[in-house]
């Protein structure tokens, strides 16, 4: 079997984004506390206490860093395979994916328009000219879900601003990963979603079941603060995603379920396994709900909020032609109160970070001495 065929026989059964959650809660105290701020802030929104402050399309600009190596050179996909997978982001977070027809009629009005659309970055971090995307040669035979990647130091490439880029890196994965994403609230160096090369957009060099770009829109999703819909408790059917329009459900499905298909007593409809947060074939997953909707929004206006102002903003009517690349730019248009409301969220979490800065300061001065 040759390294390109190897990869190509990766099961879905692998987002690696649960892996680096749990690793980061272990060693950040920060990162918990992140986390359990933005948690918080979804739930208000979830409830309804607090509300979205606009209802506009935020375009967010992407940079994508193909990491290949010399010798395998499929592995330096082409402009045509990033902008056949940006094309999809564009459909999916849209809801105007042709296959979303396929999502069964007692769903169909949980449907959601995220109102999230993708571009190729055109300015570089300098605010020099750019396509968007970084093109770099390594030696490494392949990465695994321990951000090598996402560092010149270990072969990688290292990221470009992450508070105004979604940086995204393509490259070759070991151990069967299609992707992984860090959730909002991690560090930001390492901030970003890492797509298996045969795994990301429609083209080029990539290959069925996971050829229809549907890794990125998942692994985005985790970006945007969705979790898996099953909860990630190995079929115990004690947690959830946090969302309450999603069914629970009793663990991840694979391939391409026929409907209904019943866990953890949810009849008589079932899973959701046609959710872009379910483990499903590309080919299988086309949908995200009006709760994963309002739960992304909630972080666009919370930990990822420098999005929201400095990114691209248009009218929400519907899109008509989803494509990669970036139309004429229309400047924010919301409103100075509610730039303000965002402001202030920022600058209420910038405190309580520096008063966990300073609490850890302390603990550290506490330790008796000779202690490492």
């Amino acid at each position: 079997m040759s390294e390109i065929d190897s990869l190509t026989s990766a099961s879905r059964d692998l987002c690696g984004t649960m892996l680096v959650h749990r690793r980061l809660l272990n060693e950040s105290m920060s990162y918990r506390s992140h986390r359990q701020a933005i948690e918080n802030r979804a739930m208000q929104y979830e409830a309804g206490r607090f509300t979205p402050v606009t209802s506009h399309v935020v375009t967010i600009p992407v940079v994508v860093h193909v990491v290949h190596r010399p010798d395998v050179p499929e592995q330096n996909i082409s402009d045509e395979q990033i902008q056949s997978q940006l094309h999809v982001l564009n459909e999916d977070f849209r809801a105007t994916n042709s296959d979303v027809r396929q999502v069964p009629e007692v769903w169909r009005g949980l449907v959601a328009d995220a109102k999230i659309l993708f571009r190729l970055a055109d300015r570089d971090p300098e605010g020099e000219p750019t396509d968007g995307i970084v093109r770099v040669a390594t030696d490494r035979p392949g990465f695994s879900w321990d951000d090598g990647v996402k560092s010149g130091r270990s072969g990688g490439s290292d990221a470009w601003p992450t508070d105004r880029y979604l940086n995204m890196w393509v490259c070759a994965l070991t151990g069967g990963l299609l992707g992984y994403a860090q959730f909002p609230g991690g560090p930001p160096d390492t901030d970003g979603v890492v797509i298996l090369n045969t795994a990301f957009g429609t083209t080029g060099l990539a290959a069925p079941p996971f050829d229809g770009g549907r890794t990125a829109t998942h692994e985005v999703g985790h970006w945007l603060d969705l979790y898996h819909i099953w909860g990630d408790d190995d079929g115990a059917c004690s947690s959830d995603d946090k969302v309450d329009d999603t069914p629970k459900q009793g663990g991840a499905n694979t391939g391409r379920p026929a409907f209904p298909h019943i866990s953890c007593g949810n009849g008589p409809h079932g899973d959701m396994f046609m959710n872009y947060m379910d483990y499903t074939d590309d080919a299988a997953m086309f949908m995200f709900t009006q709760g994963q909707s309002t739960r992304m929004r909630a972080c666009l206006e919370g930990a990822r909020a420098s999005f929201s102002i400095t990114g691209e903003q248009r009218p929400a009517e519907p899109l008509l032609e989803a494509t990669g690349g970036a139309g004429p730019s229309t400047r924010p248009s919301v409103q100075d109160g509610e730039v303000e409301r965002l402001l202030l969220d920022g600058e209420r979490l910038t405190r309580e970070l520096l008063g966990e800065i300073h609490a850890a300061l302390g603990l550290v001065n506490e330790r008796p001495a000779g202690r490492g």
